[in-house]
């Protein structure tokens, strides 16, 4: 093997024909011979350029459908010889092999193909079968074939034709091998989960999960830790999807705690009335309806001002001018909406280091889909929560039940538990968290933190009694002791939704009733780790 490839043949085969043409011509000028297949020839024949048919170069038609073309051994034998083996060399010349130096492949449309909900019948039809094995086999042969999966690579190729008069280096072989290796690794990851759902296979012998690079990263959660973002090439609405209109790149806590914050607002429809969610190390400091965005913000922002700062907002409807002048207030790291109008991007103009995105609408929150998360040796992979409670899931199961306000309260509540790290307590009042504790170990240390920043924040607001007097409070997982809710109760609870389901049920409800507590179970639990 040399280092240097001068590159004398290029099979071209492609389904996006996105800069063909410039390529092809490219090549031509450098003297390449061009060979290719069906709507590709035809591209390139239509720009005048001169191609060999790859039928001309096997002796065989396209056939059964176009299936049947490039499955041949003048293809595979020109892409894989060693051409520094003399037994090789010495079959190619005996067969009449021709060397391929090139090989230009983009896949059928397979994943765009599923998202636009096609059924079994086309999905199979798009699934790409000569391409992948010519990549593989290129790849393979990268001591001396080049291989280009990307459209974005095209500019790349030429800069290296260019820079080493018309071949390409080692080096360069082996980076392209790498792409065309993952790109074939995620078109197989993309078939086979498609097949399992197709098949509803809850969980298949094997599982591959793939992505595509969308940014590299300045540093991970802290700075010594290498970080990308990647993306699965799903239109689910949010940070992956969204676009940036303003601000520094975003990072990799950002990205995280971003979608954190949209996923929140988004069990909050539009349509409601408008909501906002405030987010802080992936758990909410504070959410909120109200009248208006703003006062939605305002709402959110008052159940803990200290941990806002710096924070995540997120909101369930387009970002207007009066809303972005009351989040100008204090430092705020990225706010995400479905839309923002011309008066909110002007004032956020003025902060050049405020990341300002937009969707085009909110993800549904009861979507199926899967969550994956690494642990030594192997990953989970489990269906997201996308549980749902509405009034008439709701069992009473004390003495009192819960009023109208009470109850919509509660509910508020619920949502909101569902996206607080375990263990979580939400203390709520007219659509306003007052009160969130967040990833103790104790149920009660939750209850306590979460009185205790609704004290504090009565303090800073002037207020003689804190928000908490008087709210509902929610509990993700079941209430073990009576303890728990006796603190709610008696930071000023007067309410309770949790799932229900302990050993000690009888207790706490007893519990409840003596401190005349009114509470709901919901049979679902809402642990998040």
């Amino acid at each position: 093997m040399t280092d240097l490839v001068p590159l004398r043949r290029a099979l071209l085969s492609v389904s996006d024909k996105t800069g063909l043409v410039p390529l092809g011509q490219a090549l031509a000028a450098r003297g390449v011979e061009l060979l290719s297949t069906g709507g590709t020839a035809k591209a390139l024949r239509d720009a005048g350029l001169e191609v060999i048919d790859v039928s001309d170069v096997t002796g065989f038609p396209e056939m059964m459908d176009g299936r049947v073309k490039t499955l041949h051994p003048m293809v595979h034998g020109g892409l894989l010889a060693l051409r520094d083996n003399a037994a090789h060399v010495s079959a190619m010349e005996r067969h009449g092999i021709g060397a391929i130096d090139l090989l230009v492949v983009n896949l059928y449309p397979f994943e765009q193909t599923v998202a636009a909900g096609a059924d079994y019948a086309t999905c199979i039809e798009n699934i790409d079968i000569g391409g992948p094995a010519m990549i593989r086999a290129a790849a393979k042969n990268h001591g001396f074939v080049s291989v280009i999966t990307d459209v974005e690579d095209y500019d790349g190729l030429l800069a290296e034709l260019d820079a080493h008069d018309g071949a390409t280096d080692y080096p360069f072989r082996q980076a392209l091998a790498l792409n065309a290796y993952a790109r074939t690794a995620a078109y197989d990851a993309a078939v086979s989960g498609w097949m399992t759902d197709a098949l509803s296979q809850v969980a298949p012998r094997r599982r591959a999960v793939a992505g595509t690079l969308a940014q590299t990263l300045r540093y991970g959660e802290n700075p010594h830790q290498a970080a990308a973002f990647y993306v699965d090439g799903s239109d689910r609405p949010g940070v992956a999807t969204a676009v940036q209109h303003q601000g520094k790149e975003l990072s990799y806590n950002n990205i995280n705690d971003t979608d954190a914050a949209f996923e929140l607002v988004a069990e909050f429809a539009p349509e409601d009335g408008p909501a906002c969610a405030i987010i802080k190390h992936a758990n909410p400091c504070g959410v909120a309806r109200g009248a208006t965005l703003a006062e939605a913000y305002t709402a959110a922002f008052n159940c803990d001002q200290t941990s806002a700062f710096g924070g995540i907002i997120a909101l369930n409807q387009p970002l207007d001018g009066p809303t972005a002048e009351a989040i100008s207030g204090i430092f705020t790291e990225v706010v995400i909406a479905p839309g923002a109008d011309a008066a909110a991007r002007a004032v956020f103009a003025k902060k050049k280091n405020l990341r300002l995105l937009t969707t085009e609408t909110l993800p549904d929150p009861k979507a199926a889909m899967l969550t994956v998360r690494q642990v030594s040796g192997g990953y989970l992979v489990q269906d997201k929560d996308n549980g749902n409670i509405g009034w008439e899931d709701l069992k009473v199961v004390t003495k009192r039940a819960p009023s109208d306000a009470e109850i919509a309260d509660l509910l508020f509540a619920w949502k909101v538990a569902k996206h607080v790290k375990s263990n979580a307590i939400v203390y709520v009042k007219d659509g306003a968290t007052v009160g969130v504790g967040a990833g103790q170990m104790s149920r009660v240390d939750s209850a306590r933190i979460a009185a205790r920043k609704s004290a504090d924040m009565a303090e800073v607001l002037g207020l003689d009694t804190p928000l908490i007097q008087g709210s509902v409070v929610a509990s993700d997982a079941f209430f073990p002791f009576p303890d728990g809710l006796l603190t709610a109760a008696e930071a000023g609870a007067t309410a309770v939704i949790q799932p229900g389901g302990s050993m000690r049920d009888d207790e706490v409800i007893k519990a409840a009733d003596e401190a005349g507590l009114a509470m709901v179970f919901t049979g679902m639990r809402h642990f998040r780790h």
